[in-house]
């Protein structure tokens, strides 16, 4: 398990992908997510694809990763694409494990009014590499007492 905080992702492209789109990067310093772009198959890269009014799909992101044991990747929505345009990923955040290696793709979904088309190259995501603790589920006869106990949803208030 690597335990310093500079992780190391290993990543490769799909052989159709294209190798112009820019591999997931921060925008800023202080980024916290790697910008994931959209990398159309050939047929789909002049026109893009359409996102209608509550759909859903998943949009190719061209790449392979290889991510350390002990961690996971985060796919989560881009706030200018929910806020602007109401499109989202639909199983936010989405969860790339350790020992998978097969194509990363993002599922967006529109919850906006009006269609939204996502070009060849399109920011649709971001990744967010994050430690992941392994938990023991352990039987017990009762669970200790709270002061919330079993209040659920609301029960906290509304300010």
């Amino acid at each position: 398990m690597q335990t310093d905080m500079n992780v190391t992702v290993e990543i490769t492209r799909e052989d159709w992908a294209d190798t112009h789109v820019p591999l997931p990067a921060y925008a800023t310093t202080g980024s916290v997510g790697a910008d994931l772009r959209a990398n159309l198959s050939q047929e789909d890269r002049e026109d893009g694809l359409m996102l209608g009014v509550g759909e859903r799909m998943v949009v190719p992101t061209g790449l392979r990763v290889a991510i350390p044991e002990g961690f996971e990747m985060q796919i989560r929505p881009r706030s200018g694409l929910a806020i602007t345009h109401g499109v989202t990923i639909l199983n936010a955040p989405g969860t790339i494990d350790c020992d998978y290696r097969g194509p990363l793709g993002v599922i967006l979904c529109n919850m906006g009014a009006e269609p939204y088309h996502i070009g060849h190259g399109t920011r649709i995501a971001q990744a967010v590499v994050a430690p992941v603790a392994r938990a023991a589920y352990v039987p017990v006869a009762a669970l200790s007492q709270t002061v919330r106990g079993a209040q659920g949803f609301g029960s906290t208030g509304t300010r």
